[in-house]
């Protein structure tokens, strides 16, 4: 585990992040047809930290950024705007955006077990490639050693080693990339849906795996998800997405438990709900926006029960609440919702 000291330190920290893509037609058909360039903001203006050791998690539905927030952490994007830091050092503008340092202390696993590996290498050359890569003076024996030793540790056998990943099925092929990404003694881990990929039971077995190795490594996870059952297991705190926006910020018992914004009200109401509680719900109409049309203002408030004319026109900020919860919603501020 983290010391005690670096508890409340934040390892990742995004100020003001925007990531936009230009998703234009070919230059002789924008001129012929007289037509401007598109810009797609995936995410706009997003600013958080993650502490070490915790996992923050981003939930919202499709299309709403929280996979671009992952790449752009870890550099597999470079953003437009802002800028992120991590251990207190900032990405750079030239072409490497992190130094070999900090690459080798965060890593990523995918949503996709059966994408994100390499069809043709054996499972202990996937394992050892992030040491090779970043330990240079290790020997062979050293980095075969290790590649057994991890699968162990993920809940394989050092013998699983020789096979190809078409030989094993989805729970033990994301067992894999998390051993793939343990390889290099990472600090930190962007998680992009692990588990949406998977059996319910398996999902369980890889979430238990995931608490496990953070509490035995100390690891700080980004956790990306569309379940918010799985959130509620494994987050310490909730950051909710909206159309490239981060639109709510809480501990996760805050969050499930007086949520602050409709659209975080709407999810939470999305849940199953076996026992039927009885809780009055407000349904939610209507369809997210088209990205490349957003609507002004609160881009929210085509859908929300509780938008009048200023949601219509002014942009929300995100303002902190009781200490506790940030929300960016003009009708919290105005105590038009209450909790």
């Amino acid at each position: 585990m983290q010391p005690l000291g670096e508890a409340s330190r934040p390892l990742v920290a995004l100020h003001g992040v925007a990531r936009y893509f230009d998703v234009s037609r070919p230059w002789l058909n924008r001129v012929v047809e007289r037509v401007p360039r598109q810009l797609l903001k995936a995410v706009d203006d997003v600013s958080f930290e993650i502490r070490c050791g915790e996992t923050l998690a981003l939930v919202g539905e499709s299309g709403c950024g929280k996979s671009t927030v992952a790449r752009l952490i870890v550099g597999l994007y470079r953003a437009t705007r802002g800028h992120i830091e991590f251990n207190g050092e900032k990405q750079r503008p030239n072409a490497s955006i992190w130094s070999a340092e900090v690459q080798r202390r965060m890593q990523m696993i995918f949503q996709d077990p059966y994408a994100s590996l390499n069809p043709r290498w054996r499972v202990a050359d996937i394992v050892a490639e992030p040491m090779r890569a970043h330990r240079s003076g290790a020997r062979p024996a050293q980095i075969r050693d290790r590649s057994a030793a991890l699968l162990t540790q993920v809940g394989l056998s050092a013998d699983d080693g020789r096979k190809y990943p078409h030989e094993f099925s989805g729970g033990q092929r994301q067992r894999i990339s998390i051993a793939r990404a343990l390889s290099s003694e990472p600090q930190f881990l962007a998680c992009d849906e692990p588990t949406s990929a998977l059996d319910v039971s398996v999902q369980a077995q890889i979430l238990n795996l995931m608490k496990e190795l953070q509490e035995r490594l100390g690891l700080t996870y980004l956790f990306i998800s569309h379940n918010l059952a799985v959130v509620s297991q494994v987050a310490t705190r909730v950051g909710v997405m909206y159309m490239g926006r981060l639109v709510e910020l809480a501990d996760a018992t805050t969050l499930f438990s007086h949520p602050r914004h409709p659209y975080t009200r709407m999810l939470l109401d999305a849940i199953p709900d076996l026992e039927m509680s009885g809780r009055p719900r407000t349904p939610v109409a209507g369809e997210v926006a088209n990205p490349l049309d957003p609507p002004p203002g609160c881009a929210f408030h085509p859908r929300c029960p509780y938008a009048n004319a200023r949601c219509r026109i002014e942009i929300p900020v995100l303002k902190a609440y009781d200490g506790r919860t940030l929300a960016a919603c003009h009708a919290v501020e105005e105590r038009r919702l209450r909790g």
